[in-house]
């Protein structure tokens, strides 16, 4: 369960220097919360929304997550002009037929070493220059 105060580095931006969040809305009960940035201002917000919902049942019982974030910024084309950049990681894990979650976590990790990394290096990057954020970022393949 995270904290209702995000501040002590668990969340950074592209130069790594920590991104204060707070609990907005949402609990434990409705499956969903969302964090707003402490210091956002009203006409930009900065939001990061977590949900989970399942379907199924028995073997077939499956979970969807959703980690996101949102980000309310002036376009630097038109600058009278709010546009909002919006990342996420979807996990769809088959939690009716898993009995422990060493294989999501297996492939978590494929994704994370991917999108912050440049093959066998084991610095974590945050500047969008990983081989998958750069192809995220860049729209390349």
């Amino acid at each position: 369960m995270l904290s209702n105060t995000l501040n002590t580095n668990e969340i950074k931006n592209s130069a790594g220097t920590e991104v204060e969040f707070e609990h907005w809305s949402g609990g434990v009960d409705t499956r969903q919360r969302t964090f707003r940035q402490i210091t956002e201002s009203y006409p930009l917000p900065n939001h990061l929304n977590i949900k989970h919902a399942e379907s199924g049942s028995g073997i077939k019982r499956v979970r969807r997550s959703v980690v996101r974030f949102d980000k309310t910024v002036m376009s630097t084309v038109d600058a009278t002009l709010p546009v909002v950049v919006s990342i996420y990681q979807v996990a769809i894990i088959p939690v009716g037929a898993l009995l422990a979650s060493t294989e999501v976590a297996h492939v978590n990790a494929q994704l994370g070493s991917f999108m912050y990394s440049l093959g066998a290096s084991t610095t974590i990057l945050y500047d969008g220059t990983g081989n998958g954020s750069a192809i995220l970022i860049g729209g390349g393949l």
